[in-house]
């Protein structure tokens, strides 16, 4: 059902709402439209792009995990593109993904929404080595001391 909404449906609302702004502001004034919404959306996308990437590399300064950045950095990939395609629906939707209000809105949306499973520790399932499962804690004991390397003579 995806794909169908994606592929069938999207053009259709986006050849619909072409025709019917053309016709209510004529062809030359609509395909101005379609382009500057293309340009503002490119400088509105650059702008948020790079308050974006600073909030990461803070994060990571920080010794923080930059989740949030990451995820605001694909859905302005995803509205970056949107606008870039011909039409008015998904630059809609492209314009809602750029606005930090309104991507954080959906972001947490889809966050409630979503089902993340992890297992094993860090990374993805069966990410942890077998020689390292059910390695029982380290005693706490320390041992400290110094070591040099010598050259040893080869006779």
């Amino acid at each position: 059902m995806p794909l169908l909404f994606l592929f069938i449906v999207v053009p259709v609302i986006e050849i619909y709402l072409l025709i019917k702004v053309g016709s209510a502001i004529g062809a030359l004034p609509t395909i101005l439209l379609v382009v500057v919404t293309a340009i503002v959306g490119t400088m509105l996308l650059k702008q948020q792009g790079l308050a974006t990437l600073n909030r990461y590399q803070q994060n990571l300064m920080q010794g923080k995990i930059p989740a949030q950045e990451l995820v605001e950095g694909l859905a302005l990939v995803f509205g970056g593109a949107l606008l870039l395609t011909p039409g008015f629906f998904t630059d809609i939707i492209g314009f809602l993904c750029l606005i930090p209000l309104t991507r954080q809105t959906i972001i947490r949306w889809i966050m409630k929404r979503a089902q993340f499973k992890f297992s094993g520790g860090i990374g993805a399932a069966g990410s942890v080595p077998p020689q390292q499962r059910d390695v029982p804690p380290a005693s706490g004991r320390t041992i400290e001391g110094d070591y040099s390397v010598k050259d040893q003579d080869l006779d």
